[in-house]
Protein backbone atom coordinates (compact mmCIF):
# COMPACT_ATOMS: atom_id res chain seq x y z
CA UNK A 1 0.00 0.00 0.00
CA UNK A 2 2.73 2.13 0.49
CA UNK A 3 4.47 1.95 -2.67
CA UNK A 4 1.08 1.83 -4.43
CA UNK A 5 1.04 5.74 -2.53
CA UNK A 6 4.20 6.29 -3.54
CA UNK A 7 4.03 5.85 -7.30
CA UNK A 8 0.42 7.72 -7.58
CA UNK A 9 2.21 10.71 -6.03
CA UNK A 10 4.82 10.56 -8.33
CA UNK A 11 2.51 9.66 -11.41
CA UNK A 12 0.53 12.82 -10.42
CA UNK A 13 4.19 14.62 -10.25
CA UNK A 14 5.60 13.57 -13.71
CA UNK A 15 6.68 17.32 -14.42
CA UNK A 16 8.97 17.47 -11.04
CA UNK A 17 12.33 17.90 -11.93
CA UNK A 18 14.61 17.21 -8.77
CA UNK A 19 17.16 19.76 -8.03
CA UNK A 20 20.72 18.65 -8.88
CA UNK A 21 23.97 19.32 -5.89
CA UNK A 22 25.18 21.95 -5.67
CA UNK A 23 21.73 22.64 -4.00
CA UNK A 24 21.53 26.18 -1.96
CA UNK A 25 18.68 26.72 0.45
CA UNK A 26 17.00 29.79 0.88
CA UNK A 27 15.88 30.38 4.45
CA UNK A 28 12.48 32.53 4.55
CA UNK A 29 13.66 34.23 7.74
CA UNK A 30 11.86 37.13 9.96
CA UNK A 31 9.96 39.45 7.77
CA UNK A 32 11.90 42.83 9.09
CA UNK A 33 11.31 46.14 8.51
CA UNK A 34 13.60 48.46 6.30
CA UNK A 35 15.90 49.81 9.17
CA UNK A 36 14.71 47.75 11.64
CA UNK A 37 17.86 45.04 10.86
CA UNK A 38 20.66 46.65 12.02
CA UNK A 39 18.91 46.80 15.96
CA UNK A 40 17.28 42.92 15.72
CA UNK A 41 20.87 42.13 14.95
CA UNK A 42 23.01 44.40 18.07
CA UNK A 43 19.59 42.15 19.88
CA UNK A 44 20.89 39.15 18.78
CA UNK A 45 24.54 39.91 19.21
CA UNK A 46 23.78 41.18 22.87
CA UNK A 47 22.13 37.70 23.58
CA UNK A 48 25.26 35.22 22.35
CA UNK A 49 27.82 37.22 24.00
CA UNK A 50 25.73 36.70 27.12
CA UNK A 51 25.45 32.93 26.13
CA UNK A 52 29.66 32.58 25.17
CA UNK A 53 30.62 34.93 28.45
CA UNK A 54 27.89 32.90 30.88
CA UNK A 55 28.59 29.37 29.64
CA UNK A 56 32.56 29.94 28.32
CA UNK A 57 33.13 31.49 32.31
CA UNK A 58 31.47 28.48 34.10
CA UNK A 59 33.64 25.90 31.83
CA UNK A 60 36.65 27.56 32.40
CA UNK A 61 36.09 28.03 35.68
CA UNK A 62 35.71 24.08 36.78
CA UNK A 63 38.39 23.45 34.22
CA UNK A 64 40.89 25.23 36.09
CA UNK A 65 39.83 24.61 39.50
CA UNK A 66 40.82 21.33 41.27
CA UNK A 67 38.60 21.22 43.89
CA UNK A 68 35.74 21.22 41.52
CA UNK A 69 37.00 18.30 39.86
CA UNK A 70 33.87 15.97 40.72
CA UNK A 71 31.11 14.48 38.87
CA UNK A 72 28.19 16.91 39.42
CA UNK A 73 30.48 19.57 38.02
CA UNK A 74 31.81 17.87 35.41
CA UNK A 75 28.71 17.08 34.52
CA UNK A 76 27.60 20.72 34.36
CA UNK A 77 30.70 21.16 32.50
CA UNK A 78 29.12 19.04 29.65
CA UNK A 79 25.77 21.12 29.87
CA UNK A 80 27.66 24.37 29.15
CA UNK A 81 29.31 22.66 25.91
CA UNK A 82 25.31 21.51 25.16
CA UNK A 83 24.01 25.29 25.51
CA UNK A 84 27.38 26.46 23.63
CA UNK A 85 26.21 24.30 20.64
CA UNK A 86 22.81 25.62 20.97
CA UNK A 87 23.29 29.04 20.72
CA UNK A 88 26.32 28.57 17.98
CA UNK A 89 23.39 26.90 15.57
CA UNK A 90 20.75 29.49 15.43
CA UNK A 91 22.38 33.08 16.69
CA UNK A 92 25.37 33.52 14.26
CA UNK A 93 23.31 32.73 11.32
CA UNK A 94 20.41 34.85 11.88
CA UNK A 95 22.47 37.63 12.84
CA UNK A 96 24.03 37.45 9.07
CA UNK A 97 20.49 37.44 7.96
CA UNK A 98 19.73 40.54 10.49
CA UNK A 99 22.21 42.64 9.50
CA UNK A 100 23.01 41.73 5.73
CA UNK A 101 20.32 39.38 4.37
CA UNK A 102 21.77 37.08 4.23
CA UNK A 103 19.18 34.06 3.49
CA UNK A 104 20.95 31.42 1.69
CA UNK A 105 22.70 28.34 2.83
CA UNK A 106 24.04 25.49 1.06
CA UNK A 107 23.17 22.13 1.57
CA UNK A 108 25.99 20.56 3.56
CA UNK A 109 25.97 23.68 6.08
CA UNK A 110 22.26 23.36 6.12
CA UNK A 111 22.57 20.20 6.91
CA UNK A 112 24.88 20.39 9.57
CA UNK A 113 22.93 23.09 11.24
CA UNK A 114 19.98 20.96 11.33
CA UNK A 115 22.12 18.09 12.05
CA UNK A 116 23.36 20.08 15.04
CA UNK A 117 20.11 21.85 16.52
CA UNK A 118 18.55 17.89 17.02
CA UNK A 119 21.56 17.19 18.67
CA UNK A 120 21.14 19.66 21.02
CA UNK A 121 17.31 19.27 22.02
CA UNK A 122 18.35 15.39 22.75
CA UNK A 123 21.95 15.61 24.16
CA UNK A 124 20.37 18.75 26.73
CA UNK A 125 17.71 15.62 27.80
CA UNK A 126 20.46 12.59 28.07
CA UNK A 127 22.28 15.04 30.05
CA UNK A 128 20.09 16.08 32.70
CA UNK A 129 19.06 12.54 32.82
CA UNK A 130 22.36 11.64 33.26
CA UNK A 131 23.19 14.26 36.19
CA UNK A 132 19.98 13.35 37.74
CA UNK A 133 21.41 9.92 37.98
CA UNK A 134 24.47 10.98 39.76
CA UNK A 135 22.23 13.15 42.42
CA UNK A 136 20.51 10.05 43.07
CA UNK A 137 23.47 8.22 44.27
CA UNK A 138 24.70 11.30 46.08
CA UNK A 139 21.66 11.32 48.04
CA UNK A 140 19.90 7.95 48.74
CA UNK A 141 23.52 6.20 48.86
CA UNK A 142 26.04 8.96 50.32
CA UNK A 143 28.42 6.11 51.97
CA UNK A 144 28.85 4.11 48.73
CA UNK A 145 28.96 7.43 46.42
CA UNK A 146 32.47 7.49 45.50
CA UNK A 147 32.77 3.83 44.96
CA UNK A 148 30.06 3.60 42.53
CA UNK A 149 30.62 7.24 41.14
CA UNK A 150 34.32 6.49 39.90
CA UNK A 151 36.57 8.78 37.25
CA UNK A 152 35.77 6.53 34.66
CA UNK A 153 31.97 5.33 34.97
CA UNK A 154 31.38 9.52 35.43
CA UNK A 155 33.11 9.74 32.24
CA UNK A 156 31.28 6.46 30.86
CA UNK A 157 28.28 8.30 31.57
CA UNK A 158 29.09 11.72 30.00
CA UNK A 159 30.39 9.91 26.86
CA UNK A 160 27.09 7.58 27.16
CA UNK A 161 24.55 10.58 27.22
CA UNK A 162 26.53 11.97 23.87
CA UNK A 163 26.79 9.29 22.04
CA UNK A 164 23.10 8.11 22.37
CA UNK A 165 22.06 11.71 21.26
CA UNK A 166 24.14 11.69 17.87
CA UNK A 167 22.83 8.15 17.30
CA UNK A 168 19.37 8.85 17.35
CA UNK A 169 19.81 11.86 15.67
CA UNK A 170 21.95 10.14 12.74
CA UNK A 171 19.16 7.45 12.46
CA UNK A 172 17.04 10.11 12.02
CA UNK A 173 18.68 11.81 9.53
CA UNK A 174 19.74 8.50 7.82
CA UNK A 175 16.30 8.11 6.67
CA UNK A 176 15.98 11.05 4.37
CA UNK A 177 19.64 11.41 3.33
CA UNK A 178 19.27 10.77 -0.41
CA UNK A 179 16.03 11.56 -0.36
CA UNK A 180 15.67 14.23 -4.45
CA UNK A 181 14.80 17.63 -3.14
CA UNK A 182 12.26 19.90 -5.52
CA UNK A 183 12.55 23.12 -3.44
CA UNK A 184 14.52 25.46 -1.99
CA UNK A 185 12.49 27.81 0.44
CA UNK A 186 13.03 26.73 3.93
CA UNK A 187 9.93 28.43 6.32
CA UNK A 188 12.04 28.52 8.90
CA UNK A 189 14.94 31.09 10.74
CA UNK A 190 17.06 27.86 10.66
CA UNK A 191 17.09 24.29 8.77
CA UNK A 192 15.89 21.33 10.33
CA UNK A 193 15.36 17.79 9.30
CA UNK A 194 11.35 18.28 8.61
CA UNK A 195 12.12 22.08 7.11
CA UNK A 196 14.06 20.14 4.62
CA UNK A 197 12.09 16.78 4.08
CA UNK A 198 9.26 19.24 3.21
CA UNK A 199 10.92 20.08 -0.11
CA UNK A 200 11.46 15.97 -0.43
CA UNK A 201 9.99 15.24 -4.11
CA UNK A 202 8.44 11.93 -3.55
CA UNK A 203 6.68 11.29 0.05
CA UNK A 204 9.24 9.04 2.48
CA UNK A 205 8.27 5.35 3.06
CA UNK A 206 9.78 5.42 6.51
CA UNK A 207 7.77 8.33 7.33
CA UNK A 208 5.04 6.84 6.62
CA UNK A 209 5.49 3.20 8.57
CA UNK A 210 6.72 5.56 11.98
CA UNK A 211 3.23 7.81 11.04
CA UNK A 212 1.44 4.64 12.83
CA UNK A 213 2.86 6.48 15.93
CA UNK A 214 1.09 9.42 15.66
CA UNK A 215 -2.64 7.97 15.96
CA UNK A 216 -0.56 6.72 19.98
CA UNK A 217 1.49 10.29 20.26
CA UNK A 218 -0.76 12.74 18.88
CA UNK A 219 -2.63 13.22 21.91
CA UNK A 220 0.12 13.31 24.09
CA UNK A 221 2.22 16.37 22.17
CA UNK A 222 1.19 18.74 25.20
CA UNK A 223 2.37 16.67 27.53
CA UNK A 224 5.92 16.58 25.83
CA UNK A 225 6.74 19.96 24.79
CA UNK A 226 10.35 18.64 23.25
CA UNK A 227 8.54 17.82 20.37
CA UNK A 228 8.91 21.19 19.08
CA UNK A 229 12.35 21.04 19.28
CA UNK A 230 12.10 18.43 16.72
CA UNK A 231 9.41 19.04 14.77
CA UNK A 232 7.11 22.36 14.47
CA UNK A 233 3.39 21.53 14.66
CA UNK A 234 2.46 23.22 11.43
CA UNK A 235 4.49 19.95 9.98
CA UNK A 236 4.95 16.89 11.75
CA UNK A 237 7.55 14.41 11.02
CA UNK A 238 6.47 11.07 11.84
CA UNK A 239 9.89 9.49 12.55
CA UNK A 240 11.24 11.97 14.28
CA UNK A 241 7.67 12.70 16.17
CA UNK A 242 8.14 8.81 17.25
CA UNK A 243 11.72 9.18 18.21
CA UNK A 244 11.54 12.19 20.13
CA UNK A 245 7.83 11.05 21.96
CA UNK A 246 10.14 8.30 22.84
CA UNK A 247 13.34 9.94 24.01
CA UNK A 248 11.57 12.30 26.30
CA UNK A 249 9.61 9.65 27.61
CA UNK A 250 12.23 7.79 28.78
CA UNK A 251 14.84 10.73 29.83
CA UNK A 252 11.18 12.18 31.50
CA UNK A 253 10.63 9.04 33.32
CA UNK A 254 14.13 8.62 34.45
CA UNK A 255 14.27 11.47 35.69
CA UNK A 256 10.90 11.71 37.79
CA UNK A 257 11.88 8.67 38.91
CA UNK A 258 15.26 10.19 40.19
CA UNK A 259 13.77 12.79 42.13
CA UNK A 260 10.76 11.21 43.52
CA UNK A 261 13.32 9.22 45.36
CA UNK A 262 15.53 11.98 46.25
CA UNK A 263 12.74 13.95 48.18
CA UNK A 264 11.94 10.73 49.68
CA UNK A 265 15.03 9.51 51.07
CA UNK A 266 15.64 13.47 52.04
CA UNK A 267 12.16 13.97 54.09
CA UNK A 268 13.10 11.14 56.15
CA UNK A 269 16.65 12.09 56.41
CA UNK A 270 15.27 15.30 57.45
CA UNK A 271 13.73 14.18 60.43
CA UNK A 272 16.84 13.44 62.02
CA UNK A 273 19.28 16.06 60.64
CA UNK A 274 17.68 18.51 59.04
CA UNK A 275 20.89 20.37 57.20
CA UNK A 276 21.20 17.34 55.22
CA UNK A 277 17.82 17.77 53.49
CA UNK A 278 18.42 21.00 52.87
CA UNK A 279 21.94 20.38 51.00
CA UNK A 280 19.99 17.91 49.14
CA UNK A 281 17.27 20.09 48.20
CA UNK A 282 20.14 22.82 47.28
CA UNK A 283 21.93 20.54 44.91
CA UNK A 284 19.29 19.08 43.22
CA UNK A 285 17.00 22.36 42.96
CA UNK A 286 19.39 23.91 39.70
CA UNK A 287 18.97 20.34 37.71
CA UNK A 288 15.19 20.83 38.19
CA UNK A 289 14.99 23.94 37.30
CA UNK A 290 16.96 23.78 34.39
CA UNK A 291 14.70 20.59 33.34
CA UNK A 292 12.21 22.83 33.55
CA UNK A 293 12.88 25.72 32.10
CA UNK A 294 14.00 23.45 28.92
CA UNK A 295 10.55 21.96 28.84
CA UNK A 296 8.51 25.50 29.04
CA UNK A 297 11.22 27.18 26.01
CA UNK A 298 9.68 24.20 24.75
CA UNK A 299 6.08 24.21 25.24
CA UNK A 300 5.91 27.91 24.28
CA UNK A 301 6.36 26.99 20.30
CA UNK A 302 3.85 24.55 20.70
CA UNK A 303 0.81 26.73 22.41
CA UNK A 304 2.09 29.49 19.82
CA UNK A 305 1.15 27.54 16.80
CA UNK A 306 -1.87 26.46 18.00
CA UNK A 307 -3.08 30.53 18.06
CA UNK A 308 -3.18 30.66 13.83
CA UNK A 309 -4.20 34.75 14.33
CA UNK A 310 -0.47 34.94 15.87
CA UNK A 311 1.97 36.22 13.09
CA UNK A 312 4.84 34.41 11.43
CA UNK A 313 7.27 36.57 13.30
CA UNK A 314 5.69 36.11 16.30
CA UNK A 315 5.98 32.36 15.66
CA UNK A 316 9.67 31.84 14.61
CA UNK A 317 10.42 34.28 17.67
CA UNK A 318 8.86 31.64 20.02
CA UNK A 319 10.45 29.00 17.79
CA UNK A 320 14.13 29.91 18.61
CA UNK A 321 13.79 30.93 21.65
CA UNK A 322 14.51 27.23 22.97
CA UNK A 323 18.06 28.22 21.59
CA UNK A 324 18.43 31.26 23.41
CA UNK A 325 16.67 31.23 27.28
CA UNK A 326 18.64 27.67 28.73
CA UNK A 327 22.14 28.91 26.67
CA UNK A 328 22.15 31.93 28.71
CA UNK A 329 19.53 31.42 31.76
CA UNK A 330 21.64 27.69 32.78
CA UNK A 331 24.82 29.47 33.84
CA UNK A 332 23.13 32.21 36.07
CA UNK A 333 21.24 29.32 37.76
CA UNK A 334 24.37 27.52 38.85
CA UNK A 335 26.07 30.29 39.48
CA UNK A 336 24.10 31.78 41.62
CA UNK A 337 23.15 28.42 43.47
CA UNK A 338 26.49 26.36 43.64
CA UNK A 339 28.60 28.16 46.34
CA UNK A 340 31.52 25.96 45.45
CA UNK A 341 31.44 27.35 41.48
CA UNK A 342 30.68 30.76 42.81
CA UNK A 343 33.26 30.85 45.75
CA UNK A 344 35.51 29.66 42.70
CA UNK A 345 34.97 32.21 40.09
CA UNK A 346 35.06 35.23 42.65
CA UNK A 347 38.88 33.96 43.65
CA UNK A 348 39.68 33.30 40.07
CA UNK A 349 38.52 36.67 39.18
CA UNK A 350 40.48 39.02 41.84
CA UNK A 351 43.65 37.13 41.46
CA UNK A 352 43.81 38.41 38.04
CA UNK A 353 42.62 41.87 38.91
CA UNK A 354 45.33 41.57 41.83
CA UNK A 355 47.82 40.49 38.50
CA UNK A 356 46.89 42.74 36.73
CA UNK A 357 47.21 45.84 39.50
Amino acid sequence: MIWRAVLLWMENQTMVIPLKQPIVFQLEGFDVQPGNGPFLFLLALLAYIVALLGNGVVICVIMTDKNLYRPMFVMICHLMVCDLLGATMVLPRLMMDLLMGLKKIAYIPAIAQAFCAHTYGAAMLTILSVMAYDRYIAVCEPLRYHSIMTSARLHSCCALAWIVALLLIAVLFSFHMNVPLCGRMIPQTYCSNRGILNLACIPTPVSNIYGQCILLNKRREASYPLLSLFITPDCLCPSGLAMTWSLSTVTFIFIAFSYIRILSVSLKQGRTNSSLCSKAFQTCAPHIVVYVLFQIASLIVIVSYRFPSLSQNIKKFFSILIFIIPPIINPIIYGLVSKDLRVSFIKHFSIRVRNKT
